[in-house]
């Protein structure tokens, strides 16, 4: 046997010695393959229950965690989703957060009117609104009422209704007056609710995980840590809920400002013409405006007045300390009494008897 089996291998291959080998080359270049296709996939494999592996007892397993769980939280803050395939990477907890998500909703829209009317009366308009606005299941937010110069009452208020009784609401707000100014606003807000859902999803989901983490830590330094990744993401989760409540807000009830003028015209027709009292109080007005005038007047002119005062007072004293220091005035003798002879030679009733002739006077002399 052993004969003819080498007389066969040596027809088919004359060179002879080393037949065997290249049939079995192609063999073990296979099994190469296969064996590094397989290390790959038991490397993916364990790549993914890494996390379900860490569930030992291990130490170095335990510190590790925190690690993946930053950087999970540094991925969901991205596209929000990272950190929910980590924390499903390391048990069923993320998994089963991540089955519960909400659905997509549909268009979220924020809407937001504002009218301006003209209406005969406001307060009867005011309370229509409240009554429409009320009717819809919304509510009467800020209301502020002014005059201006010429007496117009305007009051501006602030109504949120339904999105559902939106176009009613609105249609009836128009029809309590005349329409001087409408603006409607619309605002597509879905891809900011679908994205703030899901980070509150992704955030539940890691601290869920952070605290399965911490119930099976038992180092202090490792308590200490996911301690402090917890209170992170537990802020993060507060303020993401805050703002998930405010678009909530927004986009269930739409926010309508009605501004209403009361007309001029309107005003006009209901005073009445000038009666007694009108007189009265016009009279009263001009009497109390002249006396004000009066008032401004004599203020006016008291500083002049008292500077005269003190000047004419000053004067006066000048002048009486002049006298005095002249003294008296020297008065002349008295006349010498008339003699008797000439007294008795004068006629009475004549001219010689009051003032003399000329001789009488040159004999006096």
């Amino acid at each position: 046997m052993r004969t003819r089996r080498s007389a066969r291998d040596s027809a088919r291959h004359p060179a002879g010695g080393t037949a065997p080998r290249p049939a079995r080359r192609p063999v073990r270049v296979l099994a190469g393959l296969l064996l590094a296709a397989s290390v790959a996939l038991a490397g993916c494999g364990g790549a993914g229950d890494s996390g379900a592996s860490s569930g030992s007892a291990d130490k170095a397993a335990v510190g590790r965690a925190p690690a993946g769980e930053y950087q999970a939280g540094q991925d969901e803050d991205a596209d929000g989703k990272a950190a929910g395939s980590g924390a499903g990477a390391g048990g069923g907890t993320a998994a089963g957060a991540r089955a519960t998500a909400p659905p997509l909703p549909g268009d979220r829209i924020i809407r937001t009117a504002s009218l301006t009317v003209r209406v005969a009366d406001v307060p009867r308009a005011l309370d229509r609104a409240r009554t429409a606005t009320e009717g819809a299941g919304g509510y009467v937010g800020d209301e502020t009422t002014t005059r201006d110069e010429d007496g117009v009452e305007h009051t501006r208020v602030v109504l949120r209704v339904p999105v559902g009784r939106y176009e009613a609401v609105l249609t009836a707000l128009q029809g309590t007056g005349t329409l001087l100014e409408r603006t409607a606003k619309a605002q597509d807000v879905t891809d900011q609710v679908v994205d703030v859902d899901s980070r509150v999803a992704s955030q539940r989901a890691g601290i869920a995980r952070v605290r399965e983490l911490m119930a099976r830590a038992t180092k202090l330094s490792d308590v200490l840590l996911l301690e402090g990744e917890l209170n992170t993401r537990e802020t993060e989760l507060e303020s993401l809920l805050a703002r998930q409540a405010a678009l909530k807000d927004r986009t269930d009830l739409a926010t309508l400002t009605l501004t209403l003028t009361e007309q001029p015209d309107a005003r006009a027709d209901r005073d009445d013409g000038p009666g007694l009292v009108d007189a009265l109080a016009g009279g009263w007005g001009a009497f109390v405006t002249m006396l004000r005038w009066l008032v401004t007047a004599v203020a006016a002119v008291l500083p002049f007045a008292a500077l005269a005062l003190v000047v004419g007072l000053v004067a006066r004293r000048v002048l009486r300390a002049r006298r005095v220091a002249r003294g008296p005035r020297t008065t002349p003798p008295p006349a010498p009494p008339a003699r008797p002879e000439a007294t008795v030679a004068a006629r009475p009733g004549g001219p010689e008897q009051e003032g003399g002739g000329p001789e009488q006077e040159g004999g006096r002399d």
